[in-house]
Formats: C-alpha cells, sequence, structure tokens
C-alpha cells in the first residue's frame, strides 16, 4: 500500500527505532563516557559526512520505493516492481549501507563504543539477514529479473561503473 501513511509507518517502526531509539537508550542507560564532538574536531566533520552520506541514501531509496516500486521499506509493505534505477545500479543495499552510514556518524559525533558496537551489531544483522531471507524473497518474487541484477550488482560494495538492465 503506497500512501503517505503507509511510508511514515515504516520509517518510524524501521529506521527511526535503529537511528534515534536504540542509540538513544544506549546512551541514556550509561554506556560508558561520552563526549559530543565539537567544531574543532575532525571527528565532528567525519559525523557530518557520514550524516550527510546516509541520509542522502535513505531519502533517495524510500523516493524510488514509492516512485518506481509502488511500496515502502517495510517488509510487510515490499515494492510490487524491482527498483534497479539510480544508486541501485551500483549496489544492491543503499538503504542499509545509508542506515549503517548514520550509525557511524553517531558513534563518532557522541565518541561512544557502544554506538560503535550497535553499528557492528546492527551490520552483522544484515549482512547474515540479507543473504538469507531478504534475497532468496526477492528472487521468489522477482526471478530472472533478479538473478540477472544479483549477477551484476554487488550487495555491499559499489560497482564504479553503473549497471545497465
Amino acid at each position: 500500500m503506497n500512501t503517505p501513511f503507509a511510508h511514515l509507518r515504516a520509517i518510524l517502526l524501521l529506521p527511526f527505532n535503529v537511528l534515534v531509539v536504540v542509540p538513544a537508550l544506549l546512551l541514556w542507560l550509561g554506556s560508558g563516557p561520552w563526549a559530543v564532538a565539537g567544531p574543532a574536531e575532525p571527528r565532528f566533520w567525519l559525523a557530518l559526512l557520514c550524516f550527510g552520506a546516509g541520509l542522502s541514501l535513505m531519502v533517495w531509496t524510500i523516493g524510488r520505493f514509492a516512485g518506481e516500486g509502488d511500496g515502502t521499506l517495510a517488509p510487510w509493505d515490499p515494492t510490487e516492481k524491482l527498483v534497479v534505477s539510480g544508486v541501485y545500479r551500483h549496489v544492491r543495499n543503499p538503504m542499509i549501507t545509508g542506515v549503517i552510514t548514520n550509525l557511524v556518524g553517531e558513534a563518532l559525533l557522541f565518541g561512544s563504543a557502544s554506538l560503535a558496537s550497535w553499528a557492528a551489531i546492527f551490520a552483522l544483522g544484515n549482512a547474515i539477514y540479507i543473504p538469507l531471507s531478504e534475497e532468496p524473497g526477492l528472487e521468489k518474487r522477482f526471478g530472472e529479473d533478479y538473478r540477472r541484477y544479483r549477477a551484476n550488482v554487488p550487495r555491499w560494495l559499489p560497482r564504479l561503473r553503473p549497471w545497465s538492465p
């Protein structure tokens, strides 16, 4: 169901919890010493770079899911069409890459080992979940189109030249 409410619900339940709720709880529960970086520190600028890149990827992919895929980022309301344009021509999982990039930015900004650990746990969880669950589901839904896409576009590290379907 491609409605504004469906997209808002998916965003609030998925990336919002991963990027805001869990990190806030980790910081609030006293995950060790942390200090917010200021503009005089290089990690502040690295964090901003991560936020800019990560948010750009996330916003772009949500837009593609809605416009081209006619669905949302949520597994319970997936796209009806295989999205293979734009950044998807370089890498198969730009949404997760964007979320992980933002988590790294949070760890840098707060100088928090627990946030860095959360980023690593989230990345590892997706490195297991995507090939074991998501990709077989995509192959079942989209068949040969997805198999050809998967054979030509890497899962995590982007190819330099865009793939042309």
